[in-house]
């Protein structure tokens, strides 16, 4: 990894930068999170798991930006403009906006008028404009109407949609209009489609709302986006279009000097329509997004948090347990399951309506809780589910068999993947899920890492943040969790096994392959 970066992580975590160093290293070894942070100690000057997860956070994001910086410089030296200071100021950047700042002025551009002008051959009155020496730019607009230009004024707009452009694409003025924007409020407002439709009613609290864009709480501004992509808000930033016009006018006198009265009108012109046209759609944009991932990485830690509460809840341990996936004219789907999470026997009962065949099923689950001596029952927190449990309590247990209800989320995305078609791959989907939901209970890290941690249920605006980093987050979390608590070599599936530091898919394979050809390990050699 390159120094700068080295650098720029160190700064950003409060760490040295032999500590970046080390440990990016190690990642690029292929060593895991968990194993880098419990038995490398000694090189990382003893990072914790959330810091090393870090690195390896921004060691992929400089990755990324290296294969940008190389395009980027491609692509300007195929067009004979990439000089050594520019490649130099590229080289150094250590933040995409400044990067993308840079490449700007040579990106290749779509039909905009300012590239109209320009094949119009307006681009040196522009510049004569740009220097502000002209005292009369009527008559020296005269000088180029021809061909598609039919008049001074037509020169004159021309002139200015050029200068608007490149006011547009100085980095200069685009990194202090986001200092000016970063202060500024969010506010979002109703749309025609938001005031008319009913579904748009549950976000009626942001219908008139603005709040300071770098106080403004995650949840809030997730949900303002989210109904902004449903077409029911419209959201921007206050920005005070005098002011900054304003700011970039006297910038502009600073870096080219006071231009003659007439010429200044020409270039204010242009700098109002580079705001308003250009600038503040842009920076717009770029400041909510930056707000946004801010939202996404609080809201994905607390994602995180969740996870981790739900994979290390207390297991029930293994006990016999009857599992029942609720439903109303579905009827409920139930399972009974040895104390090894082994499928005993499954059928359907109808308690509910509109079937209410409540005595056969009270005489099903009986006989099963007395055949399989059931200890605990299991019952999925979805669609009658407060129901199917009033209805268990009602049947008579036996003393001393205990009722869960449990969360059914990922159980229906197991029960039609992979892992759960090669577990049981005679029984429907309907069996799985019920089985999953048995399972969780007896042990909720064992079940769960079988299921995507994005089906899991963690967080209300999952769905609305970055996927990519929503996935990294989750799946480091899985990783800590399994190796902060240990499994059982002798009962632990391949999936389990998979998340132990220096454990990958083959050599799970490999160690549950031995485990049915020989048993059970008994020693530190075997293995």
């Amino acid at each position: 990894m390159k120094e700068l970066y080295i650098i720029y992580i160190a700064k950003l975590l409060g760490i040295e930068s032999w500590q970046v160093e080390n440990c990016a290293q190690l990642i690029a070894d292929g060593c895991t999170v968990p194993f880098i942070s419990r038995y490398r100690k000694e090189r990382t000057g003893g990072l914790s798991d959330m810091e090393v997860a870090e690195v390896k956070h921004w060691t992929e994001v400089f990755e990324e930006m290296d294969k940008r910086k190389a395009s980027i410089l491609k692509t300007i030296d195929e067009q004979g403009k990439l000089t050594p200071e520019l490649r130099k100021k590229i080289e150094e950047c250590v933040v995409s906006s400044e990067l993308e700042d840079l490449y700007l002025p040579y990106r290749p551009k779509r039909k905009t008028r300012a590239t109209v002008a320009v094949a119009r051959g307006l681009e040196p009155l522009a510049d004569l404009l740009w220097k502000g020496k002209v005292t009369r730019p009527e008559e020296e607009a005269r000088k180029y109407v021809k061909g598609e230009v039919t008049s001074a004024d037509e020169a004159l707009q021309g002139a200015r949609d050029i200068i608007a452009e490149r006011i547009s694409e100085t980095a200069a003025n685009r990194e202090t209009l986001r200092s000016i924007y970063r202060t500024r409020r969010v506010q979002s407002r109703v749309t025609k489609a938001g005031s008319e439709a009913p579904e748009a009613a549950k976000y009626r609290s942001y219908f008139s709302f603005s709040q300071p864009i770098g106080k403004i709480p995650a949840h809030n501004l997730l949900a303002m986006l989210r109904a902004q992509d449903e077409g029911y808000l419209k959201v921007d930033i206050d920005a005070d279009g005098e002011k900054c016009g304003n700011k970039l006018y006297y910038d502009y006198c600073q870096a080219q000097g006071y231009p003659s009265r007439e010429a200044g009108l020409q270039i204010r012109e242009a700098v109002d329509d580079a705001w308003k046209r250009l600038l503040d759609p842009s920076i717009t944009g770029e400041i909510i997004r930056e707000a946004k991932e801010k939202a996404d990485v609080e809201s994905i830690n607390v994602f995180g948090e969740n996870l981790r509460q739900l994979l290390l809840a207390p297991p029930v341990g293994q006990k016999r347990v009857m599992a029942i996936d609720p439903g109303f004219r579905t009827g409920c789907k139930v399972v009974c399951l040895d104390a090894q999470g082994n499928l005993l026997a499954h059928d359907v009962i109808f308690p509910h309506p509109p079937a209410s065949r409540k005595v056969e099923a009270i005489e099903k689950v009986a006989g099963w809780v007395e055949k399989y001596g059931i200890e605990v029952i299991a019952i999925g927190s979805g669609t009658a589910g407060r129901e199917t449990e009033d209805f268990i309590r009602k049947v008579g247990l036996p003393e001393g068999v205990r009722v869960f209800s449990v969360s059914e989320d990922g159980a229906s995305v197991y029960s039609a993947s992979e892992v759960g078609r090669e577990e049981f791959p005679e029984y429907d989907v309907t069996v799985r899920g019920a089985v999953s939901i048995g399972r969780r209970l007896m042990d909720p890290l064992a079940e769960l890492v079988k299921i995507d941690p994005k089906s899991l249920g963690v967080g209300q605006y999952q769905h609305d943040v970055d996927q990519a980093l929503l996935k990294e987050k989750l799946d480091n979390t899985v990783e800590s969790c399994v190796n902060a608590v240990g499994v059982s070599l002798n009962t632990a599936s391949p999936y389990l096994l998979q998340y132990v530091s220096g454990i990958g898919p083959a050599l799970s394979k490999a160690i549950t392959d031995y485990r049915k050809a020989n048993g059970d390990f008994t020693s530190r050699d075997e293995l």
